[in-house]
């Protein structure tokens, strides 16, 4: 309930940080141990949320973008997964203790140990994916050994609504998350509002199933781990009529895409890596994905940490420093209509310009 609450009232607290954001990118195996290339004494360290490193989704981009930094830039690197929540705070104590240089955390969930741990250890840098810092009372906080890598997107998930409306072929779309958080309910929003305008340029009445933006409630499994519990409300969504889901909930996720995949009729929306690319045996029902590219924005934190330049600025992924964006139709490139393909690039275009501001109460 604890982080709930917190969800709620950071959703203000993370709008905030975009008034500090750093510099966009210039451009992203293992459990405790990792690496030593021999070529620097900079150990850069990981922790995973509960979903682990080989979730096809954010704790697996992020894995990736520090085995990049361990192979181009000779650093060390250290691993440690999560199974549960209780891991968190054991698993950040165990990367302090093996002189970590910095500490990453993956996922909004840590950030409550994280900032412990950043605040009782100013002499070691941390970075936390997918949230700011606050106090006891939720107000925005800067620390200056902690830098959040936040990402706007709704700005991606907008443009990914947009073409799920225009591929539909029953008139309805859904979208579900694993637990309400800001960083789930941002892809929710953008989604739910890329169909809007899709309706509002063509006179058509797309139904989106599982959120509600102006009320902010919709469906959730409640967890982000349990596969069963995304196929059954994936099932729940097709049996409503629906024929492309985007499903917010890490490995989850893959639950709806089995359902979908069983339907066969059924395209998916994949969110925070390509999955036409992390998970083959669904690639044929991927319409595209809503990618976050957390490899490039951990491998340039580590980078500027191991140079000496880390700074607690907050890195905000957005269309137009390419921080965020919408994976390729791959199979799907003869099913979208020309026409959508068209209005896609325009409207982002319009986003990267300013002429389109797409809004969410869970943005940066």
């Amino acid at each position: 309930m604890k982080k709930i609450i917190r969800a709620a009232a950071l959703t203000g607290a993370v709008a905030l940080a975009l008034a500090a954001c750093g510099s966009a990118p210039e451009e992203s195996d293992s459990t405790a141990g990792g690496g030593d290339t021999g070529g620097s004494d900079f150990k850069a360290c990981m922790v995973s949320d509960s979903g682990g490193f080989e979730d096809k989704s954010f704790n697996q981009s992020g894995a990736e973008g520090l085995d990049r930094a361990k192979d181009e830039l000779g650093i060390k690197e250290v691993k440690v997964e999560s199974t549960a929540e209780t891991d968190f705070t054991p698993n950040i104590d165990s990367l302090v203790q093996q002189d970590c240089n910095l500490i990453i955390g993956v996922g909004f969930l840590l950030e409550d140990p994280i900032q412990a741990a950043a605040e009782a250890n100013p002499d070691i840098e941390f970075a936390l994916i997918d949230s700011a810092f606050s106090d006891a009372d939720f107000n925005p906080v800067t620390l200056d050994n902690a830098k959040p890598l936040l990402f706007n997107t709704q700005e991606a998930a907008y443009l990914a609504g947009y073409v799920a409306a225009g591929t539909s072929t029953t008139g309805t779309v859904a979208t579900f998350g694993g637990i309400q958080l800001p960083s789930v309910s941002i892809f929710m929003d953008g989604f739910a509002d890329g169909v809007a305008k899709y309706n509002e340029d063509n006179g058509a009445d797309v139904k989106v199933l599982g959120w509600d933006k102006e009320a902010q409630t919709g469906s959730f499994t409640g967890d982000f781990e349990n596969q069963t519990n995304g196929q059954n409300l994936a099932k729940g969504f097709i049996d409503q009529g629906a024929d492309v889901i985007m499903p917010v909930a890490g490995p989850v996720g893959l639950g709806a895409a089995a359902a979908a995949q069983e339907a066969g009729d059924v395209a998916i929306v994949g969110v925070d890596a390509d999955w036409f690319e992390t998970s083959p045996d669904y690639s044929s029902i991927i319409l595209t994905s809503v990618m976050k590219e957390i490899g490039q924005a951990v491998f340039d934190t580590v980078k500027e940490a191991s140079e000496g330049n880390f700074s607690s600025d907050p890195y905000v992924g957005t269309l137009e420093n390419e921080g965020i964006g919408i994976a390729p139709f791959h199979d799907f490139d003869e099913k979208v209509p020309a026409e959508v393909k068209t209005a896609v690039d325009e409207l982002k275009a319009q986003i990267i310009s300013g002429d389109l501001v797409v809004e969410s109460p869970s943005q940066n």
